[in-house]
């Protein structure tokens, strides 16, 4: 586990409105979650809503619907994730979406890198507090030695272009990326083939119908 000296208490921030009665309704039984595995997520929700004051993990008005915008939101990963995948890569994970929320759900070692050391260190605590398989990166996803994930996880981290080169960096080989993308999708996919080759796959999702979820195999560089 990464750990961060951070100074003083978190200030409290204003509490989500929502509850996980919306996140069991968003996802219905297509992410069955136990009540202990339930209380892990309330741990970790009531950890980011703590902290947010201090270091804006995310947008003040977003508090209200944490619980289908940002947990169902990574939550609605978890089908996708193959039954023998031992180990996921999270890059730019912020406030733990989706990687957090994948390793209290999936259970499998998750890394999550994010370089940015106030929130790695809420990453690292909240993990902690969740008893997630968690182990925190405090460094830039380029900058890393691989990780040799079955599974690479991004949000809102980058464009495909440019978020492609640091996926492949991390994954095993005959791994899988799963990526939440909005509504320029296509177009990012479009630029991204010009210098990536890759098995696309895609799923509607089902917090925002203009968003997309890829899971992208046999990715490699075109070679000119």
């Amino acid at each position: 586990m990464f750990h961060v000296k951070h100074p003083g208490r978190p200030s409290r921030g204003a509490a989500a409105t929502e509850s996980i009665a919306e996140f069991r309704a968003t996802l219905g039984d297509t992410v069955p979650v136990s009540r202990e595995t339930e209380a892990r997520l309330e741990a970790f929700v009531a950890a980011l809503v703590a902290w947010n004051a201090r270091i804006n993990l995310i947008a003040a008005g977003e508090l209200a619907r944490i619980w289908t915008r940002h947990v169902a939101d990574s939550a609605q990963l978890l089908p996708l994730v193959p039954a023998g995948a031992r180990r996921i890569a999270d890059l730019g994970s912020g406030a733990g979406f989706p990687g957090l929320v994948l390793a209290i759900l999936a259970g499998i070692e998750t890394h999550l890198v994010e370089s940015d050391r106030r929130k790695a260190a809420f990453l690292a605590e909240a993990a902690r507090l969740s008893a997630a398989p968690v182990r925190v990166h405090a460094a830039r996803a380029e900058a890393l030695a691989p990780l040799d994930a079955d599974i690479v996880t991004a949000r809102a981290l980058a464009p495909l272009p440019e978020l492609l080169p640091l996926a492949a960096r991390h994954l095993a080989q005959g791994g899988a990326c799963l990526l939440l993308k909005g509504a320029r999708v296509e177009a990012e996919l479009t630029a991204a083939r010009q210098r990536w080759k890759m098995r696309i796959e895609r799923f509607p999702s089902r917090t925002d119908p203009n968003a997309t979820i890829l899971r992208l195999s046999e990715v490699a560089p075109v070679i000119p």
